[in-house]
This record gives C-alpha cells, sequence and structure tokens, in this order.
C-alpha cells in the first residue's frame, strides 16, 4: 500500500486533534453516558441516545486518525532544498498572466488539502501542472473555468 504524504505541519495538526479527542471529548462523553443511565429506563433517554452516538461518532474519527497517522508519510518541508523548483509543500506564488491577479497556494497531501486556506492536494491538476516548474516559469492549467495562464512568480518553503 502506497503510503499517503503528510506535511509535518498536517500531522501536526491531526495528532493535536486526537489528542484532543482522546484526553477531552472521550472522558466528556463517558461522564455524559453515566449521567443519562443514572436517569433511568435507557429505552426511552434521549440524553443516552444522543451522548452514545456522539461517542459512536468520536470512537470513529479517533480510529480515522490513528490509521492515518500510522499509513502517512510524514515530510518535513524544511529539510527539503528544491531551489525554486516546486515540489511537494512548497508554497507557490501565481500570477495569472490574463487578470494580473496574484494567488499563493500551498501544495499538500490529499488528507490536509482545504482549498479555503489555499491548499492544493498534491493530487490535484492545479498541482500536478506546477510540479517540477520554478520560479519566472510560465504554467497553462486547465480549470473549471477554463484555460488559464499563469507565472509562477515565488516558491518558497516554510516549516
Amino acid at each position: 500500500m502506497k503510503r499517503a504524504p503528510l506535511t509535518q505541519k498536517g500531522a501536526n495538526k491531526l495528532r493535536a486533534e486526537l489528542d484532543r479527542l482522546k484526553s477531552v471529548v472521550r472522558p466528556q462523553i463517558i461522564a455524559a453516558i453515566a449521567e443519562a443511565r443514572a436517569h433511568g429506563d435507557l429505552k426511552e433517554n434521549a440524553e443516552y441516545h444522543a451522548a452514545r452516538d456522539q461517542q459512536s461518532f468520536a470512537e470513529g474519527r479517533i480510529n480515522e486518525l490513528e490509521n492515518t497517522l500510522a499509513n502517512a508519510e510524514i515530510i518535513d518541508t524544511s529539510k527539503l532544498n528544491p531551489g525554486s523548483r516546486i515540489v511537494f509543500g512548497a508554497l507557490v506564488e501565481l500570477q495569472d498572466l490574463h487578470s494580473e491577479e496574484a494567488v499563493t497556494y500551498q501544495i499538500v497531501g490529499d488528507l490536509e488539502a482545504d482549498i479555503k486556506l489555499r491548499m492544493i492536494s498534491v493530487s490535484s491538476p492545479v498541482a500536478r501542472a506546477l510540479i517540477g516548474k520554478s520560479e519566472g516559469d510560465v504554467v497553462d492549467i486547465v480549470t473549471p473555468g477554463g484555460r488559464k495562464s499563469f507565472e509562477v512568480v515565488e516558491v518558497r518553503y516554510e516549516d
């Protein structure tokens, strides 16, 4: 099985969520279940059923996070030295050659991609078009809005 790439920052974020679920959320749910049980008949106890649903969701998320972290290939982008060439983990500033609009993306693993945060998946069409390019290169990218041309203005790597 191929291991999914994950930045160190993304792995830390997932570990923090896992820790919070195990040390804060799980005990809260256990306490809520115990309190609901104290109210008597469990068949018609909505609080009990809601707490059990929360427990099921939390345990599922804990399992998902543990599996993700166990099977991920964590890449420390601060140790990469590709120069101005675009590789996994790069922060890439692009300028649209038609509208002159600038945009910055970070190329991350599938598991941490979030377009709202301008973090794009390494397997996305945009990232695939950018990988291997360098500052000053012009890249044609097919987007849902049509073909666009971008100039790679800057490539940098952060911790």
